[in-house]
Formats: structure tokens, sequence, C-alpha cells
């Protein structure tokens, strides 16, 4: 298979640090192209990645025709807008999450996008990685029962003002940036959507953003719990507490690319722990994503999931503000 001609709309720290090397290693991607609203940046960072061309704006990018497809790191505010540039393009899209502003949004651009042609994948990235797969698996074979509850900690400490997870105006913010995971992981482990939620947060005074978010997700005879926060020890977990047993993933999100991962499975048979080879999650995602361009089938993960994702971080959001639960 040919590779996949690859451009990427925005310099980001997020793809410096977890794209441009891994990625580069497929033999099925070629990051043939990078764009920054500056020359010098975009020069810079083709020179240090081995990437051949270099633009100066994003739109310059979109209409290089060899270009088959684009991912967009850019700011949470900006994905729809660029969804609908690179639609216009004529270009497949691989789009940081979350998708959107909101549910709304993410459906717009979502629609815009198909009726051009082309493909769109909100990047969630774990659900590539074995042990995500895994785990689902196990509870599809009933392995620690029915599912009870699914609970969900991640939390990071920043508190820089120019960091756009710190600016309400961009799509910063806990809720967006990490409960999009939160939210994201128990859908995909239940299979199923939440009925109704409710949220206790916390908000900066000086940014504006929520930095302390607790919420419930009602799937009806199941529910989830999470617990994330912006100015916090860094820590993350999922458990999954079932009639039979627990499943706990060690680390479910940040998953390192170069050591052994494990999940934990407790039941009426005892405890054991379930060991993953070192894979890059990354490189993964990018390469389902990369076949379903070239042999021309659905992305991995449909872009109907984005929105419903979207409706559930809405709704948490909603909760947040007016103190009572919501329904979706």
């Amino acid at each position: 298979m040919k590779a996949l001609q690859l451009g990427i709309l925005s310099v980001s720290g997020f793809f410096q640090k977890k794209i441009a090397i891994p990625v580069a290693k497929s033999p099925m991607i070629d990051i043939a192209a990078i764009a920054s609203r500056s020359q010098e940046k975009a020069q810079a960072a083709s020179k240090e990645y081995g990437i051949s061309k270099a633009y100066g704006s994003y739109e310059d990018l979109l209409a290089d025709q060899t270009i088959e497809a684009v991912y967009i790191p850019l700011p949470n505010h900006l994905h729809a807008q660029f969804i609908k540039k690179a639609a216009d393009a004529g270009k497949h899209i691989i789009c940081e999450k979350p998708i959107a502003l909101h549910a709304k949004e993410a459906e717009d651009c979502i629609t815009y996008a198909h009726k051009k042609g082309v493909k769109v994948m909100e990047a969630f990235m774990y659900r590539f990685h074995p042990q995500w797969q895994h785990a689902r698996e196990l509870i599809r074979m009933k392995e620690i029962g029915k599912v009870q509850l699914v609970q969900c900690i991640f939390t990071y400490n920043n508190t820089d003002p120019s960091n756009i997870r710190n600016q309400a105006e961009a799509g910063g913010g806990a809720i967006m940036d990490i409960g999009c995971y939160a939210v994201s992981s128990s859908r995909f482990l239940m299979g199923a959507e939440p009925k109704r939620v409710i949220s206790l947060t916390q908000y900066d005074q000086n940014f504006g953003t929520d930095i302390l978010s607790t919420g419930i997700l009602d799937f009806g005879d199941s529910r989830a719990e999470y617990t994330i926060g912006t100015q916090t020890f860094p820590y993350q977990r999922v458990n999954v507490h079932g009639s039979g047993g627990v499943i706990s993933i060690e680390i479910p999100f940040n998953t390192p690319a170069d050591v052994e991962t494990r999940l934990t499975v407790t039941n009426s048979v005892g405890t054991r722990e379930v060991l993953f080879a070192p894979e890059d999650q990354y490189i993964l995602e990018f390469e389902a994503f990369a076949r379903s361009i070239k042999e021309d089938t659905e992305v991995p993960t449909p872009p109907s999931d984005a929105i419903a994702n979207m409706k559930v971080l809405d709704a948490l959001a909603k909760s947040a503000k007016q103190n009572e639960w919501v329904s979706i």
C-alpha cells in the first residue's frame, strides 16, 4: 500500500511531543507537509522532523494537491472551522479531540465534510491500544459479570495562563480537555449511551475555566463516575466494576510506548495481571486511519461517535452551571 500523504495543520507542542517522531516510523504514512502561521516556525519543524514541505499558512498547505489527508491539532475553537476548510480542499481529516466546541457545531462540520466526500475521524488514540481492546473483550465475555460501574480519574497540574487548556475562549477547561476521555472511555466500555448526567465543578477565578469536576453518567442499570482536574497532582486510572469482578487499567490514557503495560482482572478465579508488549497507540491510530482511506472503508472511530460524545460533554457543562441532572 502506498503511504498516505499527510499534512499537519499547526506546529503544536502535542504534535511535536507525541506524533511527529513515532508516526514517521510507519511505512503507511508519509508526513509530507507541515503548516504554521509563521513560515519560520514551519521551516524549523520541517527541518527538525524531516518533513519535505513547509507552509507559512494553513490554507497554503490545503491547496497542495499532493496531500491526501490532514491532521488537525489546533486549539479546540478552531477545529470545526478547519474541518470545513480541509473538506473544501478535498482532504480527509483526523482531528484532535474534542472535535468541536459543542454537539451542534460537531454535527454541522461533520455533515459538511461528508457532503464534500471526505472522511473525518476524531483522534481518540487510547481506543487503539491493545489493553483497551482486551478490556472491552473481557467485558463482552462476562469475565466480571454484568458491568455496573466505570470509575475514571484523570488529573494534571497546569497553571500557565498562556496554555490553551487554561483559556476558556479557546475551549479550554477540564471537561473539554480530559473529561472527554472520561466520557468516551465509559461509553466505549459500556457500549451504550448515558441517559442523563450530573456534574459538580469548580472554576478558576482568573481563567474562567473548570479546574476540578466530578460527574456521574447514568446508563440506566449501570453508571460511570469520574473526577478530573487541571490543577491537581497528575494521576490516571480506570476501574470497571461488575457483578462478578473488577478490571483495572493502570495507565489508561497517557500510555508509554516503550514499556509493557498491564491491566488487572479480579474475579471468582482470583487476581491476574494481563501484560501487553510495548505499543505506540498513536502509530496504531494513524495507521488505522490511513488504512480506511486507502481501502475506502469507514474510519474505525465513526464521526457519529464524536457527536454522541459531544452531546454528553454539553450536558455535563450545562449540569455544572445549573447544579442539577441534565438529560442527554
